[in-house]
């Protein structure tokens, strides 16, 4: 193999590497986020009803969030160690692909993502307008 087209395939073996290393910062950021917004969202409802109503439910935004950042990390991990016995095979020059990484974490991605869809589909019960408790909270609050 000449020395450019040696180069060549390691770049291309960088850029594959960075690749799954966006992956892996795309599914850290959403598990933030799924995290931090289940929580807002549950602290508006206890703000809202005045109830503090805690699920301990094993399919929770924060469990599925703490997931996503676990396999985004677990992901960079791979992502090194693939890229590192790429980059011998590149320089021994007896390279195979392997798409078992990508069905893996394809996988993964896409049970995260069927587990996450009923907090898109779930609705907040609406508050009452004028309760008691609203006006005890807010008593400068102009009353109708």
């Amino acid at each position: 193999m000449s020395k450019i087209d040696r180069q060549r395939e390691h770049q291309a073996n960088e850029r594959t590497f960075l690749a799954w290393l966006r992956t892996s910062i795309a599914l850290i950021g959403f598990g933030l986020t799924i995290s931090r917004f289940g929580l807002f969202l549950h602290e508006l409802q206890t703000q809202a009803t005045d109830q503090n109503s805690l699920t301990h439910s094993f399919i929770s935004s924060q469990n599925i969030g703490i997931s996503l950042v676990i396999v985004g990390i677990v992901i960079i991990i791979l992502a090194v160690w693939r890229y590192n016995q790429v980059f011998e095979q590149i320089e021994q020059g007896n390279y195979q692909p392997n798409r078992l990484l990508v069905w893996i974490t394809a996988g993964i991605v896409i049970i995260l993502g069927l587990l996450s869809i009923p907090f898109l589909l779930w609705r907040q019960p609406s508050a009452p307008s004028h309760s008691r408790n609203s006006l005890e909270r807010f008593p400068n609050k102009p009353q109708k």
